[in-house]
């Protein structure tokens, strides 16, 4: 298609497809349902980008067959997981057919449709000989238009093209069309849930650490995002929490989870425990729009403990390999432990970043470090990892190897922690050691923290230094 191509709907033609599209033989006249008809909207939004939409409508049915065109659903609907629930009279109602169309209203697609059919081709321009009207086929549309006329076949136009109507599958938005079996004419209220992509959510949280970094303020928040297509207005809004599998094609039956909630006055997510994962609820309604990213408040805890910890990890490699320098100026890592419990917390956290703040002197944030936490229960520990130490660094080598017997191996190692702070710094050396091993000689003493870790605590001095110096005897077969 050329810059130059125009297109033009011959009007009374559009606005009879649009408001009645025509049915053909003996199927029923199609009737709409957008938005006006919606009673209430549920969303409930999983961890893996997908979600289950509620949509309530209020729609007058006659007796026997009908076809609603229910309008404004999800462009990234699942049909095949799509239910009709007749809300009114359970069981008065049932799907005969459906069909989903997604092939959107715009230039190219009515273009796409016309392929093969006659169009009106507008000049712009008069020239001497030529009509200013002419009817020619459509032959093609890929990278320009092809148009035969009765003379002649030309690849571009110089003016636009009219259409005598728009083709009943091509729509403006996304619509479900549904053909339906009433016993009685009535007016119902239809509940018509599926699942869709395009929906997300996730938790974000900030802490604000205090000055003497013994405590801190936590709050979180929950991201929303949308691109399905639609605007979701005052849904009720749940969030499930954990690792749902989700096979494909995508389940095609789901329970509800609830009615629309009432509107409270502040936002605020009610937790239960559902299957094996956990459900939270907003107290009020909310607006999602289509292409909106928001944010609503999870939770806000005062005064929560918080651990510093400096810390120096080793890897198991070298205690079968012969190594002399393992490194000048290592970073030491600087770790935030909170325990999920007490308070405003001890309850189930979502998966999210944390960022964790701490004012200056002058009273002005500044940003200490982020991490990624999963879901984590009630009673556990939150580990952060928020960068390196500046002033705390260290150095290690290995200062012996041996191999006194088969699959044995005996080396020793000095690690020099350095503090350049002005108060005194306690860092944990962590050790990885692979096999069955022993500490067989050492200046301070160690803990084994787990089957393979050993662990020693170092206190350094301000300006100073604090040297460890072991040897590990380790059984292993490479």
């Amino acid at each position: 298609m050329t810059g130059r191509t125009r297109f033009v709907l011959l009007g009374f033609a559009v606005a009879a497809s649009l408001a009645t599209p025509v049915s053909s033989g003996a199927d029923p006249a199609e009737r709409t349902s957008g938005i006006a008809d919606q009673r209430g909207v549920s969303l409930t939004i999983y961890n893996a980008s997908i979600a289950l939409v509620h949509d309530r409508r209020h729609v007058s049915l006659q007796k026997d067959e009908n076809r609603i065109a229910w309008r404004d659903v999800s462009a990234n609907m699942d049909a095949t997981s799509a239910i009709l629930e007749d809300v009114t009279t359970p069981g008065a109602v049932r799907v005969l057919e459906q069909n989903f169309n997604f092939d959107l209203l715009k230039p190219q697609a009515l273009l796409d449709k016309y392929v093969g059919r006659e169009v009106t081709v507008v000049h712009d321009r008069a020239v001497p000989g030529r009509p200013l009207r002419e009817t020619a086929k459509l032959l093609a549309d890929n990278e320009g238009v092809v148009l035969q006329y009765p003379n002649r076949v030309e690849t571009s136009v110089d003016g636009h093209l009219e259409f005598p109507d728009i083709p009943p599958d091509l729509r403006d938005r996304p619509t479900l069309v549904l053909d339906l079996q009433s016993d009685a004419a009535a007016d119902a209220d239809l509940d018509l849930s599926y699942l869709t992509g395009g929906l997300g959510w996730h938790a974000e949280y900030v802490g604000v650490v205090a000055p003497d970094e013994s405590h801190m303020d936590l709050s979180g928040l929950v991201t929303l995002s949308n691109t399905s297509g639609t605007t979701y207005s005052d849904a009720h809004l749940q969030l499930v929490a954990g690792n749902v599998n989700v096979a494909q094609p995508l389940p095609q039956t789901m329970r509800v989870f609830g009615a629309v909630a009432a509107r409270a006055p502040q936002p605020q997510f009610t937790q239960e425990n559902f299957f094996e994962y956990h459900l939270y609820t907003l107290g009020r309604t909310t607006t999602i729009a289509n292409n909106q990213t928001k944010q609503v408040a999870l939770l806000n805890a005062r005064n929560v403990p918080v651990h510093k910890t400096l810390e120096l990890r080793g890897s198991e490699s070298y205690y079968y390999t012969q190594n002399d320098d393992l490194g000048t100026k290592l970073k030491v890592g600087v770790y935030e432990t909170f325990t999920n419990k007490g308070g405003d917390l001890g309850i189930p956290l979502p998966g999210g970043i944390v960022r964790l703040y701490k004012n200056d002197k002058a009273g002005t944030s500044q940003f200490l470090g982020s991490d990624r936490i999963d879901h984590t229960p009630r009673n556990e520990d939150i580990r952060l990892h928020l960068g390196d130490s500046f002033d705390v660094t260290a150095n290690k080598k290995q200062t012996d190897f041996k191999l006194p017997e088969n699959c044995t191996y005996q080396s020793s190692y000095e690690i020099v922690v350095k503090n350049a702070k002005t108060d005194p710094a306690q860092v944990l050396v962590v050790e990885p050691i692979p096999g069955d091993w022993t500490i067989a000689r050492e200046n301070l003493p160690h803990q084994k923290t787990s089957s393979s870790t050993a662990s020693w605590t170092l206190t350094v001095p301000p300006g100073g230094r604090t040297t460890l110096d072991y040897t590990a005897l380790v059984k292993i077969c490479i």
